[in-house]
């Protein structure tokens, strides 16, 4: 939260003090070609509270983002229902190990789970089978991540009329090296039988197997076959390393599943949350034929929820209203489309003793989850039905349940809406230049209407590359203009979030991994910067240069947890500008500026503040930059860290509140009591910054 007390008259020349640590060794580095001041109006009057919920995130199953990604099911097609209902039909990535004379495996409809009704039968032929084994396998997503030492929780169902001896391993994708193996006997039986078994690995690699063997002649029927890493973030199934990038962004809310998946290609293949949730054995998983795989839905509508709770995020749960990308529910037949969201809400919201609370309950969760809003669909404005069934939904969920906050597909941003909603939806993904040209986008919107969720915005198209620094410095100057408008705008999320390297649906992307490595690209580290903004408060910036049309700015002030006040300024050309205050009673003063050039020219800022009431302690300081070579630079599984942050000390005072800025630049200042630091989101091997501060 903001503070509006603890400042006192001394700030002012403190804080010029403070900000000139470094800046007159800045100005060296640099010619001048233009310069600029920035002036923050500080004055509690003046301030306004930016909403809670401003930045967070938008998670969709695209780029095998769940599927293979933050889901950390390690079994592709666990189930075998990805080759459809009909049988014989395809198993893939399954394989066979041994040859046509010794083994034969499809598919039929044996299963004894009702609402996935295909199992696997594997007929073993050869009465002398090869030492090893005749049977199985599973690559899982682009190979297995198994590491030595780890434990791996096996789960699948079997059954065989005649006793059968099966070794399950994991090996390497030749299946030469064996990092983990158990024996296990079936007892000869017409019914399915659970099998539980931990498998701990005794070596490392990346894009390992799961094989099932056996070199006794019978049949031998397999279903839900799982294998899960032990350690999932808070046991819940989420990939730790993947979900620990989200907690440093600090969401405030989690919009899921989509996005196109929510609508589908066709209404058959939408996502439909009553078949992702329950036990996960039990799911039929389905077909995303938007971003062309298969889903299991281990990832469902429960764990999303489970998810915005372990991220401390508020859920926006975005459902189909009958529209996907070819085929529409007339308004006059979409009540049970409205009864399915009804009874989706009460999964969520209702207490244990209700219908869909009860299944909640059971499934592990017994207090309601606190969803408040709701997408009425996605991109569907335009659509001949959407107007009508929206209101549809909207009637029925605002009498059940006054509280929601309803999201409408359609743009008040120029325009009023024609119909009611709490909030309405905003995406735009375009060049740098647009981007960077829209940071005043909602200075003209009407304050009467509902607010603005902009769940989707990227820099998208010939400049954005696989995540360039370009792109990152445009959407950090849209990010200025959403908090100068926060008034207006109460929602704000980049897409796409997660990329799995090999499958890229779509570029540029937050986070890329494959099985076992991760990085941010530049726009996620310029997020980072913008994490303590939701709940600050925002102040008047003015800018006054010949240079402005390449400049965008913003103020706030916050409080952290330790009841600590801050004070940051973003200038953006970005040129962004930030100041951290920390309250001079807990003894640890603090300032933080940062500042983003996006034009090609040098620029100096002289920044100026009136009405800050607090005083500084005049001793340290830390800077962060965010730049490089060049302004297409990418980070990269070779080069993660290319642009990203490393810190460095500040060790001599300037004798003026001003800084130079390289071409295309973040630099951010933390002036502090005990000491400076400087951090840096650069190259390592960049001249300016290995210069002596």
């Amino acid at each position: 939260m903001g503070s509006k007390e603890g400042f006192s008259e001394t700030t002012i020349p403190c804080l010029l003090l403070l900000f000139c640590l470094g800046c007159k060794c800045l100005a060296s580095e640099f010619a001048v070609t233009q310069t600029a001041t920035v002036k923050v109006d500080a004055t509690p009057e003046l301030a306004r509270k930016i909403p809670d919920t401003l930045f967070g995130l938008f998670f969709e199953e695209i780029n095998h983002a769940g599927a293979g990604g933050i889901w950390a099911e390690l079994v592709s097609n666990r189930g075998f229902e990805a080759g459809g209902p009909h049988t014989p039909s395809n198993i893939h990535p399954w394989s066979t190990i041994g040859d046509d004379s010794s083994i034969f495996v499809a598919t039929d409809r044996s299963s004894c789970f009702s609402r996935n009704i295909i199992a696997l039968r594997m007929e073993v032929l050869c009465n002398d089978c090869p030492a090893d084994g005749v049977g199985i396998y599973n690559p899982g997503f682009w190979g297995m991540n198994i590491e030595d030492g780890k434990t791996y929780n096996l789960v699948f169902y079997v059954k065989s009329p005649e006793t059968a001896d099966l070794r399950v391993s994991l090996t390497s994708p030749d299946g030469l090296q064996n990092l983990a193996s158990i024996n296990i006997t079936v007892s000869g039986t017409s019914n399915w039988i659970k099998m539980e078994h931990k498998l701990v690995a005794e070596g490392t690699n990346r894009t390992s197997r799961l094989q099932i063997t056996t070199n006794k002649k019978g049949v031998i029927w397999f279903d839900q076959i799982s294998l899960m890493p032990a350690d999932t973030y808070r046991g819940h199934g989420f990939r730790t390393d993947l979900i620990s990038m989200l907690l440093d962004l600090k969401p405030r809310f989690l919009r899921f599943p989509g996005g196109c998946f929510v609508e589908g290609e066709w209404l058959r293949n939408a996502f439909r949350w009553r078949e992702s949730i329950g036990p996960w054995e039990e799911r039929p998983g389905h077909f995303g034929d938007v971003w062309h795989y298969w889903t299991d839905d281990g990832l469902g509508y429960y764990e999303y929820l489970q998810l915005s709770e372990d991220l401390g995020a508020a859920p926006v749960w975005v459902f189909n209203n009958g529209i996907s990308h070819h085929d529409e529910v007339d308004t006059a037949v979409i009540a049970p489309f409205v009864k399915d969201v009804l009874d989706s809400l009460e999964f969520a919201k209702g207490s244990a003793n209700s219908t869909w609370g009860s299944v909640r309950a059971a499934m592990g969760h017994p207090e309601p989850f606190p969803l408040k809003y709701v997408a009425i669909g996605n991109e569907d404005c335009w659509k001949k039905h959407y107007r009508g069934n929206y209101l549809k939904f909207y009637n029925a969920i605002r009498e059940a349940y006054p509280d929601i906050q309803m999201i409408s597909n359609c743009d008040g941003s120029s325009r009023r809406l024609d119909h009611p909603a709490d909030l309405f939806d905003f995406h735009v993904y375009t060049d740098s230049r647009t981007l960077f040209s829209m940071r005043n986008t909602f200075d003209r919107t009407s304050r009467d209407g509902p607010k603005a969720f902009v769940s989707e915005y990227a820099v998208w198209q010939h400049d954005a590359g696989k995540g360039s620094l370009l792109a990152s410095l445009a959407e950090a100057a849209f990010l200025t203009g959403l908090e100068r408008n926060s008034d207006i705008v109460q929602m704000a999320s980049y897409a796409p979030l997660f990329v799995n390297s090999n499958d890229r649906k779509w570029n540029p992307d937050a986070i890329v991994f494959n099985t076992w490595q991760h990085y941010g690209t530049p726009s996620y580290w310029m997020q980072t910067l913008f994490r303590e903004s939701s709940g600050a408060m925002v102040h008047p910036v003015a800018i006054n240069s010949r240079y402005s049309g390449s400049l965008a700015a913003s103020a706030i002030t916050w409080q952290d947890s330790g009841n600590n006040s801050f004070l940051r300024v973003k200038a953006s050309s970005i040129s962004c500008i930030r100041l951290n205050l920390k309250d001079f009673a807990t003894l640890v003063s603090k300032a933080l500026v940062q500042i983003v050039n996006f034009g090609w020219h040098t620029v100096t800022v002289r920044i100026s503040t009136i009405g800050l009431q607090a005083s500084v302690n005049a001793l340290g300081s830390t800077a962060t930059v965010l730049t490089s070579g060049n302004v297409m630079d990418e980070n990269s599984f070779s080069h993660p860290k290319k642009v990203v942050p490393v810190k460095r000390q500040l060790r001599n005072a300037a004798e003026s509140m001003q800084v130079r800025l390289a071409p295309h630049s973040l630099t951010s200042f933390d002036l502090a009591l005990a000491q400076s630091t400087l951090v840096t989101l650069a190259e390592k091997n960049d001249e300016y910054l290995r210069s002596e501060i």
